[in-house]
């Protein structure tokens, strides 16, 4: 880790959380797609859940970004960013929609691209221009 990555306000205890809880979610809908079971409460609390924590997450960069640090990618941060705190409220909807099987999977997999893009984000905080 970087000089750069010690003190990004992305990477941290809420980036672990969030990522944590997102594979959580994704091994729990997972097994209730293998036993053809559609999406349950649970589910769709812990979609609540996982976006309380990436709107704690965003609202810590912006804060950051309010206090004069910047990202080293600030158009793909910023993509990144509004895409994170989309993810799961996407996800209840599209889930909600499809009251099968299916509406499990397609929570499963938006919480595993829920990590990929919180380590997006910090990747492009942590650029330092070249």
């Amino acid at each position: 880790m970087t000089a750069a990555a010690a003190g990004s306000p992305v990477d941290g205890v809420l980036a672990t959380v969030s990522i944590v809880l997102s594979l959580v979610l994704a091994l729990w809908a997972l097994v209730c797609a293998a036993r053809n079971r559609p999406p349950d409460r649970a589910q769709l609390i812990g979609l609540a859940l996982l976006e309380l924590a990436l709107l704690a997450l965003a609202v810590v960069a912006l804060v950051a970004l309010g206090g004069g640090e910047r990202p080293g990618e600030p158009g793909a941060f910023f993509g990144y960013l509004v895409t994170l705190v989309c993810l799961p409220p996407l996800a209840a909807v599209l889930a909600r929609m499809e009251p099968t099987r299916w509406g499990s999977g397609i929570v499963c997999a938006v919480c595993l691209v829920t990590p990929v893009v919180v380590v997006r984000l910090q990747q492009t905080w942590e650029v330092l221009g070249g």
